[in-house]
């Protein structure tokens, strides 16, 4: 599905599974020439005859979704420069939208966008435990998605961003060059000191690649970040007047674009978590670079790789990350590995929820190990004798307080077809 070429190419390119007729989702999806197919790119054309037999299977149970009337997601240098600057109108649009968060909890958020980022900082813990970190953010990614489409008129979906493309000079990328068709620039020198890693020396530290000062190039160069910081990532930013980072600082947004994260996010890494971990619990620890690989100089993980190639403030800020524009871009890819991974063997591995067999799985996030223990676990009481019983995992709910309702989280799993429809959409 990546190999597109152009319109007319692709039924060639695809036809040992396409057939002699181009369908409609196709037809939607021309690819950037200047960017040749990665190994996951080809991983993912090899995955549509799954797709394919799963949907014909699911038959009557996909809730109308089809692979032909389903949104097309689609890498940020594959779209056309007016398709990028409608994407960016519409961000910009949600900056300058009334925000909906209750004043008396997050006093500080100016916008809808700032909803999303309140969101991130007040749940963090239950957002990257486990069993939530790939559902909770594929419907993240989705209500943002779809608060661009029907609160700003943004017509398109949400792009995301194929670390492979940009990794030897991300700078440069279309991603960060500072053109218009950019998501803004990279931020000046400064002393900022880079992001510390949980690994042994000398890999724990990512350092600085020279930037971190506040971006002066691009469509976001005049953007105020008012929420956080919640950490200290970035010297000389002034405290949040509330503990919670929850309160109005409003400040530039700062960058470093950072070459040496991306150096962990190169496809061979990505391919590697997804062929060589059939499991769900190992797919999940090898997707956040746990255990570290004998001998590997970038151990980072796609996760924390595709985060840190927007570090500053607020991005490289774990809870306040989503105050990045480009923080969408990086959940996107991780949605799209996911459903790769997923659609293996999507009969065992569809509805597979990392740690929901067992309480081994390592801390994430800030959260210990007991606290995510205590997750998947109820109490009953019994003639007054407390008994530990596992809870069922049909019955976790992820929860967005003001930005999303609850939903179970088991109808996440489901990318097309999930949430009763909801979410249908496909990756090209």
């Amino acid at each position: 599905m990546r190999g597109i070429q152009s319109v007319v190419s692709l039924s060639l390119l695809l036809g040992a599974w396409a057939g002699p007729v181009e369908k409609n989702w196709q037809s939607k999806a021309p690819r950037n020439p200047a960017y040749p197919l990665d190994v996951v790119d080809k991983l993912e054309e090899s995955i549509m005859p799954n797709v394919e037999a799963w949907m014909a299977k699911r038959a009557g149970n996909t809730n109308n979704c089809t692979l032909e009337n389903a949104a097309i997601r689609r890498e940020w240098s594959d779209l056309s420069a007016d398709e990028r600057k409608e994407y960016i109108r519409a961000v910009l649009c949600l900056q300058s939208t009334p925000a909906k968060a209750p004043k008396d909890k997050v006093p500080g958020a100016l916008s809808r966008f700032d909803d999303f980022v309140a969101t991130h900082m007040t749940q963090a813990g239950t957002l990257h435990s486990p069993n939530n970190l790939f559902a909770a953010h594929r419907y993240f990614i989705h209500v943002y998605e779809k608060a661009l489409r029907e609160e700003c008129g943004y017509k398109g979906y949400q792009p995301y961003m194929n670390y492979d493309r940009y990794v030897d000079d991300p700078i440069n990328s279309p991603m960060f060059d500072g053109s218009d068709t950019s998501m803004g620039g990279n931020g000046a020198k400064s002393d900022y000191p880079g992001i510390a890693q949980p690994f042994p020396r000398p890999y724990n530290l990512l350092p600085s690649a020279g930037g971190g000062g506040c971006v002066t190039e691009g469509p976001f160069k005049d953007m105020v970040v008012s929420l956080g910081p919640k950490s200290t990532i970035v010297r000389n930013i002034p405290a949040n007047p509330r503990a919670d980072g929850l309160g109005s600082n409003p400040r530039c947004l700062r960058r470093d674009v950072n070459k040496f994260s991306a150096a962990g996010a190169r496809a061979n890494y990505t391919y590697s978590a997804i062929m060589d971990n059939p499991d769900i619990d190992a797919f999940y620890n090898r997707y956040l670079g746990m255990p570290q690989l004998k001998g590997d100089v970038h151990p980072w993980g796609i996760h924390n790789a595709g985060h840190y190639i927007i570090g500053g403030d607020p991005g490289g800020d774990f809870y306040c990350s989503p105050g990045d524009p480009a923080f969408y871009f990086h959940h996107g890819m991780l949605d799209r590995v996911w459903w790769i991974w997923q659609m293996q063997d999507p009969e065992n591995r569809a509805h597979a929820v990392p740690g929901a067999a067992a309480m081994t799985m390592p801390g994430h996030g800030g959260m210990s190990s007991s606290a995510m223990k205590a997750m998947f676990e109820t109490v009953d009481v019994d003639n007054n004798n407390k008994k530990t019983r596992r809870a069922d995992i049909h019955d976790a709910v992820v929860d967005l307080g003001w930005t999303a309702p609850g939903v179970k989280l088991m109808d996440l799993n489901e990318q097309l077809g999930g949430l009763g429809g909801e979410l249908c959409y496909i990756y090209v």
